[in-house]
């Protein structure tokens, strides 16, 4: 029997103490000591002190954000413990402060139901009335003094007062009406107020095993996708005898729900939410299909990353050939809000927060094309539907290059390596994997937890560069100061939005693309107002006849060219003739002076030296001819 007390006492023992040992410690405190800061979405790191008891232990981390990607959660420093589960929930915590609106709400409230309970109570007193007047309406056979006068006052006065009583009732349930709609709105603001003073946190549930009790400085980590950054650019170029000085930023945002504290900021070029399957190249079968058929594009780029900071949005679209494309529709993704370019491809749209991400671009004859709002400026090209556009048989070709070089930056993503003693005061390192490049910053930084930026300027450098005039007068009759910098693969520059500096004053925006692949970076410092370009058709010469089936068109033009600086300027003059791609089009009889014609692109070229205040004229021609009847888009 004793055996049996002692045996008894000792499960209930072992029973206390695992239980004990079960029992959640309580939650943890913990800080964020450092954020790596993709293109978009952020790994947080945070460190915690933990005392462990032999046998499982439940640890809470709370506060956390809300936004936690649960499948990457990661926890360090455990020595001999191990893990059994980690699991992530949210929790709703009260605020304690009472907003101002909340109250002057809650004061509206209170007045509009005591002004429903006034005429609440008016109502009933005068339905009590025209009971009574109902009630004792009757004139019995004893009222025989009454003379028929009197019946009429009496009549009469019964009648009136019940269609008052009935239109004050009337009126008075309507303002109940306007009242009741009132109250429902206040009690709808108010909850409203009542959610967000609710505030969502995450919480980290981890269960260990312990071989005996420890204490531990543990490393929590885990990913968010609402956070990034987006690389912007200051160039400054003083004169055409001096380098291009470039500053590289950072424009850093998080919405996490959590504020960073003083932490530890590490840019990393990578993107987690980029999809990194590989393709795989299958073979392309034709066959007959219906003229509804749509071709669809099977380049995908992912290049554009969504800027929250920009509000407006303009630029030029133009078709593969470099010429621009009136009554584009261009619409934000997920609104109503749209626009369409006018008769020089121009258009501007605001971008309305609450809607996409995205700018669609549709029209008729060309690829549909949905693009982030990544700067704001933002040129497009759109790409032919061959299927629907059966008459379209001449094509002008432009120089991708030079295009770029009006309207664009042109850059490219590298892995060569920048020389330590680029970086500064704000860079401690650099780190290059085979995918991404991470800059460590050498300053701690708070970042709240809201739509504001927070720049932060990674490297400035200097960039050796040959200037150049350029002007293309079929596309812009403005000529533009250009600057052509070598070797700039090695700053890993990014695709992003820049300001040009030029001679003290700003110029204006460009962007950096990482889409082109040239060997060298020319930028756009923009227009000269200084040097003055008109083309214009020869009408003299236009004809326009018929040989037979064949119908002949000649055209020729004329580029006029002045410098009115007080320096000598090199230009690049280019314009083009148009290429036949169906045997059926003949072009023709092409007078290209002194131009440098490539007969395969159409393009011609003139190198200018002009001196002060000097002018040139340079003229060409040329002849197309095709059957009777049928249109081309000459």
């Amino acid at each position: 029997m004793k055996l049996c007390y002692t045996l008894a006492f000792l499960s209930i023992f072992c029973s206390n103490i695992l239980s004990a040992s079960d029992k959640p410690l309580p939650a943890q405190s913990s800080k964020i000591d450092k954020v790596t800061v993709f293109l978009q979405g952020a790994t947080i790191e945070r460190s915690a002190s933990v005392q462990l008891k032999s046998g499982v232990n439940e640890i809470v981390f709370d506060n956390l954000s809300p936004d936690v990607i649960e499948n990457s959660i990661q926890l360090r420093g455990l020595k001999d413990a191990s893990i059994l589960s980690i699991a992530f929930n949210l929790d709703y915590l009260d605020k304690k402060s009472v907003s101002a609106e909340y109250e002057a709400l809650k004061t509206n409230l209170d007045q509009l139901l005591y002004e429903k309970n006034a005429i609440q109570s008016t109502i009933e007193g005068y339905e009590r009335e025209l009971k009574l007047l109902s009630e004792n309406q009757r004139i019995n056979s004893d009222n025989t003094d009454l003379s028929l006068e009197k019946i009429k006052q009496i009549s009469t006065y019964y009648r009136e007062r019940s269609t008052e009583i009935q239109n004050t009732i009337y009126k008075q349930k309507r303002a109940l009406q306007d009242l009741d709609r009132s109250i429902n709105d206040h009690r709808q603001q108010m909850n409203n107020l009542e959610d967000s003073r609710k505030e969502m946190r995450g919480e980290i549930t981890v269960k260990l095993q312990a071989a005996s009790a420890a204490y531990l400085n543990m490393e929590l980590s885990y990913n968010i996708e609402n956070a990034g950054w987006f690389p912007f650019y200051d160039i400054r170029a003083e004169s055409t005898s001096e380098p291009i000085q470039l500053n590289y930023k950072a424009s850093v945002y998080q919405q996490s729900g959590i504020d960073w504290d003083d932490v530890k900021l590490v840019l990393s070029t990578g993107d987690p939410n980029t999809n990194n399957f590989k393709p795989n190249l299958q073979p392309k079968y034709l066959n007959f299909v219906s003229r509804n058929y749509k071709r669809s594009s099977a380049v995908s780029r992912s290049n554009y990353k969504y800027n929250p900071t920009v509000r407006s949005v303009s630029g030029i679209v133009t078709d593969d050939s470099g010429a621009p494309l009136p009554g584009v529709n261009i619409g934000q993704t997920g609104s109503s809000n749209g626009t369409t370019t006018d008769f020089d491809g121009k258009y501007r749209i605001a971008v309305n927060s609450s809607g996409g991400n995205e700018l669609r671009y549709t029209y008729i004859g060309f690829e549909t094309q949905s693009i982030p709002v990544y700067a704001s400026m933002m040129n497009v090209q759109l790409e032919a539907n061959e299927e629907a556009l059966d008459e379209v048989v001449v094509v002008g070709y432009g120089d991708q290059k030079r295009n770029a070089a009006v309207g664009a930056l042109a850059g490219k993503v590298s892995g060569v390596a920048i020389q330590p003693a680029s970086y500064n005061e704000n860079v401690q390192a650099k780190e290059e994997s085979l995918t991404n490049t991470r800059f460590e910053i050498k300053k701690r930084y708070s970042i709240a937890s809201n739509s504001d930026i927070t720049t932060i300027e990674i490297d400035a450098f200097d960039l050796q560069a040959s200037y150049q005039h350029y002007a293309a007068p079929e596309l812009n009759e403005n000529v533009f100061l250009t600057a052509t910098v070598t070797d700039w693969e090695r700053y890993d520059l990014l695709q992003g939005e820049a300001n040009i500096y030029f001679e003290g004053s700003y110029a204006g925006k460009t962007a950096i693309s990482p889409l082109a692949t040239t060997d060298s970076l020319e930028i756009s410092l923009g227009i000269d107002p200084n040097i003055i370009v008109k083309r214009e058709k020869k009408d003299n010469f236009k004809s326009k006849s018929f040989l037979g089936g064949t119908r002949v068109v000649a055209k020729a033009f004329e580029i006029s060219v002045r410098n009115n600086k007080n320096s000598t300027v090199n230009l690049i003059l280019e314009d083009r003739i148009p290429v036949s791609q169906n045997k059926e089009i003949k072009v023709s009889d092409q007078e290209t002076a002194d131009a440098e014609y490539t007969e395969e692109t159409g393009i011609l070229k003139w190198k200018l030296e002009l001196a002060p205040k000097a002018s040139v004229t340079k003229n060409f021609s040329f002849e197309v001819r095709y059957p009777k009847g049928r249109n081309i888009n000459l």
